[in-house]
C-alpha cells in the first residue's frame, strides 16, 4: 500500500507547553514534528493541531507554532482527537483515508487517536520518531500495541519522500533541505 498525497491529511497532538518538558528526548521530537509539518505544507497536505486541556497544559510549543503556516488549534479533553465533534468536522471536511499522525503522548492521545481513526474507516500512519511519552517504555508498548491493532508506522524521512513520489521536483528538493 503506497501513500499518496492527495488522499492524505495530517495530525498534529497535543504538543504543548507544560508537558513538553517531561517528554523523552522532547528537543528530538520538537525537531521531528517540525520537518513533518513543514514538509506536510510543501507537499499541501491539509494539517490539524489539537491541543489536550490548554488551561492546565498549555499552548503549543513556540518551535511547533513557528512550523505552521496557520495556528488554528483544536482544543479537546478527550484523550483521543476523535472524541471532540470539531475534530471530527475537519477530519471530514479534508476527507482523506491516509492520516499521518505526530505528537505526543505516544502511549495516550496518539494511541487512543490512531485506534478511533482506523475504527471510523481511515487507515492512521503513525509516524514512529516524531511521537514520544514520558517515559521511553511507554513508547515501546505502544508502538506494539499499534501494530497490533493494524495501524502501520513509518518515519519522518521515509513519509515525507513516499508523499513526493520522484525526485527531481521543487517539492523534492524543498523536503531533501529540510530532512539534511
Amino acid at each position: 500500500m503506497r501513500i499518496q498525497k492527495d488522499d492524505s491529511a495530517f495530525v498534529v497532538v497535543d504538543i504543548q507547553d507544560k508537558l513538553f518538558p517531561h517528554i523523552h528526548e522532547n528537543e528530538k521530537i520538537a525537531k521531528k514534528c517540525s520537518t513533518l509539518i513543514k514538509g506536510m505544507q510543501i507537499l499541501g497536505l491539509p494539517v490539524i493541531l489539537t491541543e489536550q486541556y490548554v488551561k492546565g497544559l498549555g499552548e503549543t510549543i513556540p518551535s511547533i507554532q513557528n512550523a505552521l503556516e496557520e495556528y488554528h488549534p483544536i482544543e479537546k479533553m478527550t484523550f483521543s482527537c476523535c472524541g471532540i465533534g470539531a475534530f471530527n468536522i475537519k477530519i471530514e471536511e479534508h476527507y482523506k483515508e491516509n492520516i499521518i499522525i505526530c505528537g505526543i503522548e505516544s502511549h495516550v492521545c496518539v494511541l487512543q487517536t490512531a485506534i478511533d481513526l482506523l475504527d471510523a474507516g481511515h487507515r492512521p500512519m503513525v509516524v514512529a520518531d516524531a511521537i514520544s511519552p514520558r517515559n521511553e517504555y511507554d513508547k515501546e508498548i505502544a508502538l506494539k500495541r499499534m501494530q497490533e491493532e493494524g495501524i502501520r508506522l513509518t518515519t519522518v524521512e521515509s513519509i515525507l519522500f513516499e508523499l513526493c513520489k520522484t525526485s527531481g521536483t521543487e517539492e523534492f528538493k524543498m523536503i531533501s533541505k529540510l530532512v539534511k
